[in-house]
């Protein structure tokens, strides 16, 4: 397939800039990826589209303060953005500008607080740097850095926690598993007593997410890895949804990305952990997700490629045209979309 199939036109006054105050109050469109029906709802409906014996599989990374702004010591400003740690000390980062940022070069950050050397550039053009620091990095990390907002936001983010999930405890992401940005407390808690399990995996987001794919040959596009965790409980719970005949409802394509990695043919999960690259695109087989919690992605992205897989290209790509004439709000901050066979409440009465 050609990444130009996947193109819609999309007006840049639909990137939402800022989050809504009210985190459920964002609009929802559900999708039947049987039939490509169309309802407009709110997130705070979602409970009416889940199912007793459904299991909703979330992802609870939390992002990194990961953007350094510091300087050279013979003067300049340079920025990082921390992408992976490599282990003592050793990070992968963007930086900029890179002209400034060669091997070798010493960098400052908080008065000398946080130390660094970059050690070496590596394909694409990110540097590896070895940082020096006394006390616990993290620590230092939290105080210096700064929120790593997607290159699509402009607007400052005043409560750094919005661009966190409110069960995010994993600490290691670049950017936010974004559509779980959604939920609130209450509205888990609503999910809850309907009967549906909540469970968690990890997958450490990072900042390949918004890499463009390039090829015109969509197979050709080499995918970033990232690293994932599926804890025994979520392992247990998958398993034991899919021999019941519950539905697994992913909440963003990382957690779809995921459980697809790692299940097995009958859609059985095993407790797993490790790097994972899958790239879903249609004519993918999903062996365990049943159904997507999903913001609006990017043109030509992976990440429409993937929605793609699930419900079928036609129906993705009007539903997005749908979701421009209706003024929905895309990318991060923006609205949610439901993806999978839709029998709401109402609709049994």
């Amino acid at each position: 397939m050609k990444r130009s199939d996947f193109y819609f036109d999309l007006p840049e006054e639909l990137i939402a800039q800022t989050p809504l105050e009210k985190r459920d109050a964002s609009r929802l469109m559900c999708l039947d990826k049987d039939t490509g029906a169309i309802e407009h709802r709110h997130f705070y409906e979602l409970p009416s589209f889940l199912r007793p014996g459904d299991c909703l599989v979330m992802n609870d990374s939390r992002v990194l303060p990961a953007r350094l702004i510091g300087a050279r010591p013979t003067g300049g400003a340079v920025e990082l953005v921390l992408l992976r740690d490599l282990g003592e000390g050793r990070w992968e980062c963007l930086s900029r500008p890179g002209k400034k940022t060669r091997p070798g070069t010493e960098l400052l950050f908080g008065d000398g607080e946080l130390k660094a050397t970059v050690e070496s550039v590596v394909e694409g053009g990110n540097r590896i740097v070895r940082f020096d620091y006394e006390g616990v990095f993290l620590e230092a990390l939290a105080r210096l850095g700064k929120m790593p907002l997607p290159p699509y936001i402009k607007e400052e983010l005043t409560d750094p926690e919005r661009y966190q999930t409110v069960y995010s405890r994993e600490l290691g992401s670049a950017a936010a598993p974004t559509a779980g940005l959604h939920f609130t407390p209450e509205l888990l808690k609503k999910i809850e007593e309907k009967g549906v399990q909540l469970c968690y995996v990890t997958l450490h987001v990072g900042l390949g997410t918004f890499r463009p794919v390039k090829e015109e040959e969509i197979e050709d596009h080499p995918m970033h890895a990232e690293f994932c965790v599926i804890p025994e409980r979520t392992a247990r719970i998958v398993t034991e949804t899919k021999r019941r005949g519950g539905r697994v409802v992913a909440v963003g394509t990382t957690s779809c990305r995921t459980l697809e990695s790692f299940a097995k043919e009958d859609g059985s999960l095993p407790a797993a952990s490790g790097w994972t690259d899958i790239f879903i695109y249609p004519g993918y087989r999903f062996k365990c997700i049943d159904a997507l919690v999903t913001n609006f992605h990017l043109p030509e992205s992976t990440l429409i490629m993937l929605v793609s897989a699930l419900a079928g290209r036609e129906n993705i790509l009007r539903a997005y045209r749908c979701a421009v004439e209706q003024r929905y709000r895309f990318f991060s901050f923006g609205d949610a979309m439901f993806i999978g066979s839709v029998q709401t409440d109402a609709n049994k009465e």
